[in-house]
């Protein structure tokens, strides 16, 4: 007290700057207890189209965008097992359809979003370029030892359209034993990026972000089933700021945004 009753006025102004920076410091942490948020899982090829889609509407709505993104099957099976997504965003129906039958989502607020193509790639200077893709197509020789990229055939959308069109194509047998088996489109993209591949299929989306690959062929639309992204809401977390979100993924800024990746809007 004693030393207190002779601080000078300059002492005492310290203090109060000091008191007046750690109360500031509390508001961001309040602000940050009374902020919404949503939490969205959205398969990995929509990656940069989503991403930038979040950050638009993070601009015009007082909401935190929360992304996650992989395989949609791995996302569905996350969901199924209790992780925290308000909005679901699949490459197919099946894995919606998955959670639709564990009542995971919220039925009416399903919705077709989007459209897609799957395509031959090769690195940017591959030898290979313009091959059709029927069943006259050599792709053991194209990957003259190599392995084709693709999502796990298994389980990644992408590569079980893939699968189904070598199957229908009659080219599955040459190649089913050459085939690198990725976690997501996007890390066989990766593979044929860095040339561990000699060759990819990928989504169409996938193949236009990157400088480093060719499209060398496209798939014929009748070799696969539609290609169609679902979007749906999560049961039990069908709250405002979930919807405003989803409803924006149908809004005219997002389709600009989705066009620009190459999709089609549906």
């Amino acid at each position: 007290m004693h030393k207190l009753a002779k601080m000078g006025i300059g002492g005492w102004v310290l203090i109060a700057a000091w008191i007046v920076v750690l109360i500031a410091g509390f508001r961001p942490l309040n602000a940050m207890a009374d902020e919404q948020s949503v939490t969205v899982f959205a398969a990995a090829s929509t990656t940069n189209a989503v991403t930038d889609i979040a950050k638009m509407f993070e601009a015009s709505h007082p909401v935190k965008v929360l992304l996650s993104f992989a395989s949609s099957s791995t996302l569905a099976k996350q969901i199924g097992e209790g992780a925290p997504a308000d909005v679901f965003l699949s490459a197919n129906p099946q894995w919606m359809d998955y959670l639709a039958e564990k009542n995971e989502i919220v039925p009416e607020s399903r919705v077709d979003l989007l459209s897609n193509r799957i395509v031959l790639i090769a690195p940017k200077d591959s030898p290979v370029d313009n091959v059709a893709v029927d069943s006259a197509l050599d792709m053991a020789g194209l990957l003259k030892g190599g392995y084709l990229a693709m999502g796990d055939p298994d389980h990644v959308p992408a590569g079980k359209y893939g699968k189904q069109a070598f199957e229908k194509l009659g080219l599955w047998a040459a190649i089913q034993d050459r085939i690198a088996r990725a976690k997501d489109v996007r890390a066989a993209l990766t593979l044929v990026e860095r040339a561990e591949s000699p060759l990819g299929q990928v989504y169409a989306t996938d193949a236009a972000i990157s400088d480093k690959v060719k499209v060398v062929g496209v798939f014929p639309e009748d070799s696969h089933p539609p290609i169609t992204y679902p979007a749906a809401l999560i049961a039990g977390k069908d709250n405002a700021a979930a919807r405003d979100f989803l409803v924006f993924l149908r809004g005219p800024d997002a389709r600009a945004v989705f066009e620009k990746y190459g999709f089609s809007v549906r």
